[in-house]
């Protein structure tokens, strides 16, 4: 089955132009939203991509109607093919899963993005391990560290119960119990 997905970002804007498309090309059903395409949740996309059977294919006119990240259209690239259901954008040729030559052009687009991504994550750890080694303290600040040695006091002195620590410090009770464990 042929499957249309047509969007646009407010409810001023026409789909009449990816309606025609979509009904020149011949799809079967379409599913189509007013929406932004920055979000990933969206009622119609995800109806679609629930009812999405093998054989199936997905015909957008742009991507920019499907998504408007580079890791949103490979999860959801990704989604479809785990259905066994491909893709077609009228507009770039190059994503067409239904072809050999789409697959190897898709497959080297999300090889590129996974590679921007893992050389973010080594500039990240880099830039980690260099301000450490200037004596950056790294993480989440430590709660509760003004107020460490009055809880553990309290605690100590056996004169308070864990609810009397915990409502007047305001400390979870598994945080009083980590503080106190030096887990914190």
């Amino acid at each position: 089955m042929l499957i249309g997905y047509k969007r646009c970002s407010t409810q001023e804007q026409k789909l009449d132009r990816q309606t025609d498309i979509l009904n020149q090309y011949g799809v079967d059903k379409i599913f189509e939203e007013k929406i932004t395409g920055t979000k990933r949740d969206r009622q119609e996309l995800n109806k679609m991509l629930e009812m999405l059977r093998e054989g199936d294919i997905v015909v957008v006119t742009d991507l920019t109607r499907l998504s408007r990240s580079t890791k949103d259209l490979f999860d959801i690239v990704e989604t479809i093919n785990n259905k066994g259901a491909e893709i077609k954008s009228l507009k770039e040729s190059w994503l067409d899963t239904t072809t050999p030559q789409g697959k190897l052009l898709f497959t080297i687009f999300a090889g590129l993005s996974q590679f921007e991504r893992d050389l973010i994550a080594d500039r990240t750890k880099e830039g980690l391990a260099s301000a450490k080694k200037r004596g950056k303290v790294l993480g989440r600040p430590k709660r509760f560290q003004d107020k460490k040695e009055t809880i553990l006091n309290m605690y100590n002195s056996n004169d308070y119960s864990i609810n009397d620590i915990i409502n007047a410090t305001g400390i979870s009770k598994t945080s009083l119990y980590r503080l106190v464990n030096g887990d914190y």
